[in-house]
């Protein structure tokens, strides 16, 4: 992620359009590095009406994750406020917000705030928003830039460069000596950036302010140049085309063209951006989303990795059950077919027993071998005898050992089919812990481990109290054609949907001879256009064990000819007539409907 002075230049943008000439009517610390302001402000629109708003922003300056929003919801504020929390308080309450603007292209935002003082005269107040990773922090100033108070003080035994305390100056130290892109000129740009020993995109973010790694490389895959090459190995012509994209560049952000975008890996999102990324419009594995505002976008993000991230973690547990379990079938299932390959054996057994009853009268005893013609396949056979006994016996002996390997066989062909059972079993559990979205997905996937015995059952103390868990719902998307195609994100959905959502004439998909989800589409009695039928395989490869492939198999079917077996675990049905087709496994452009 690059939250860089490009995405808070954007950012700025938007907080300029909302927020200037509104009234801070609530300041609230809810977290030690976080505050959160409540803004009023009033609009004219077109047709003259007054129109009423009120914004929430939301500053964190947490080392690990520095963030400012606008955003509707409230968060719940400590009973007793904290010192800095208080300071503002007492000068910024209904205050004016007068302007907002970035210094350069610095990961700095200044608030210039106007408030009436003890004796009813306009004062200025000045509030700068820090967002530099481990050094960000909020710092109260006055008109003349001296601090009031931080919400982190910084003394020179923590930093030789700043001091971050009331009564010092405030200014921004220029540690890293780089240059601001919107106005640096061609000549020193031509100067420091390339005669730098460095990659392209090194060379530019470590020259420029607020640009980073991700818009380096943006800006070098807008310019056809690779990231590999060094700096010194550009050729004028390559050098020139890479600073007239530069400038193309800049000149966007100079007149606020923002395009706020969120890159996913999957339903992960793995970057974003305050420019469209073309850089993985191609790239196979990412899919780019446009967001509708700078906030939208952070928000978005940082809520959808929070929501992953406790995910994982509450899933953590079933994954470690259900890979368990997995590891230790795969192990029987792989001992178990050793078994079976020695039971090969048993038919050779069985005609020694039977050569030894028809020959056996040749031999006079202490023989090792007797060598005989097999008149089932008319050639000569050598078979090996125990010297000790006579031939009866060395055909009793071939006879049991057959029996044994026989019972072994039949025992083991049973086992090896539930054992395979078992796996597949655990693999669609796996699946579905891949695919997980909410709290109450998890749910339905550890009663289903507990059904199955993997998780022991525990009864509630207090039988008589019965508690309601959210409902886990499959997912929902509408095709290209209008009709509507669900997936199961477990067993239990999984069933549900092919047995009681679907009819007869509706259409059943699923990744072939591989755990996946089960895909229906309503068809509602029309015939179903080749897009649709694209867009539902493709979810149901997406949402499979072979979504990290370009492409998978699907199998595709009439619900009417999906059956499923007495006694057969969540998700599991038979089909013998079918159609296949082999599909990419991207699902990009295929719309999600609204919950």
């Amino acid at each position: 992620m690059a939250f860089d002075g490009i995405v808070i230049a954007g950012l700025v943008s938007e907080l300029q359009k909302e927020l200037t000439g509104g009234r801070i009517t609530k300041i609230a610390q809810t977290e030690a590095d976080k505050l959160q302001l409540t803004i009023k402000n009033s609009f004219h629109a077109a047709d003259g009406k007054m129109i009423r708003r009120q914004n929430r922003l939301v500053i964190s300056v947490n080392p690990s994750l520095p963030l400012i929003y606008l955003t509707q919801e409230n968060e719940t504020a400590p009973l007793q406020a904290p010192t800095f929390c208080m300071v503002l308080r007492k000068h910024l309450n209904h205050c004016k917000l007068q302007n907002i603007t970035q210094i350069g292209l610095e990961r700095v935002i200044r608030f210039d705030l106007e408030h009436l003082n003890e004796m009813g005269d306009f004062c200025q107040k000045r509030l700068y928003i820090e967002l530099m990773g481990k050094h960000s922090n909020i710092i109260f100033c006055d008109e003349s830039d001296e601090i009031i108070d931080s919400i982190r003080h910084v003394s020179l035994l923590v930093s030789s460069v700043r001091e971050v305390l009331p009564g010092r100056k405030y200014f921004i130290p220029n540690t890293q000596e780089k240059l601001d892109p919107l106005t640096i000129s061609k000549e020193v740009f031509w100067d420091k950036v390339f005669s730098k020993p460095l990659p392209p995109d090194k060379a530019l973010y470590r020259t420029l302010t607020g640009f980073s790694a991700v818009m380096a490389n943006e800006l070098l895959y807008r310019s056809a140049l690779s990231e590999q090459t060094t700096v010194s190995e550009l050729s004028e012509m390559e050098k020139l085309h890479l600073y007239r994209n530069f400038c193309e560049f800049m000149e966007e952000i100079r007149n606020k063209k923002f395009s706020p975008t969120i890159v996913y890996a999957q339903d992960e999102p793995v970057e974003f951006a305050g420019v469209t990324l073309t850089c993985y419009q191609d790239s196979d594995g990412y899919r780019v989303e446009s967001a509708e505002s700078i906030s939208q976008m952070l928000f978005d993000y940082y809520h959808t990795k929070e929501l992953l991230g406790r995910i994982r973690q509450k899933s953590a547990d079933l994954r470690r059950i259900t890979q368990t379990a997995l590891e230790r079938s795969q192990k029987k299932y792989d001992l178990q077919e050793k078994q079976l390959k020695d039971t090969g054996k048993r038919e050779t057994y069985k005609v020694y027993g039977e050569l030894l009853t028809t020959y056996g009268y040749e031999l006079k005893g202490g023989e090792k071998s007797l060598t005989c013609e097999n008149y089932y396949t008319n050639t000569e056979i050598t078979i090996p005898l125990d010297e000790t006994k006579t031939a009866v016996e060395n055909a009793k002996r071939y006879f049991e050992k057959y029996a044994k390997l026989k019972r072994t066989y039949e025992a083991l062909t049973g086992q090896i089919e539930e054992t395979k059972m078992e796996i597949e079993h655990l693999q669609s559990i796996s699946n579905a812990l891949d695919i997980a979205r909410y709290e109450e997905d998890l749910s339905d996937i550890r009663r289903e481990l507990t059904d199955a015995g993997y998780i022991r059952r525990h009864l509630p103390q207090n039988r008589h109290t019965s508690r309601k868990t959210p409902k886990s719902r499959p997912l929902h998307y509408i095709s290209s054609d209008g009709f509507h195609m669900y997936v199961g994100k477990n067993n239990f959905q999984n069933d549900e949907l092919t047995f009681k959502t679907a009819s007869g004439n509706d259409w059943w998909f699923h990744a072939k001879q591989t755990a996946g989800s089960h895909v229906i589409v309503k068809a509602e009695g029309k015939e179903l256009p080749d897009t649709t039928f694209e867009e539902a395989a493709r979810l149901a490869a997406y949402y499979s064990k072979a979504r990290n492939q370009q492409k998978a198999e699907i199998d595709y079917v009439q619900k009417k000819h999906i059956k499923k077996p007495n006694g057969s675990k969540p998700g599991f049905v038979v089909y013998y007539t079918n159609y296949s087709m082999t599909i990419p496994t991207d699902i990009t452009g295929i719309r999600e409907a609204a919950e």
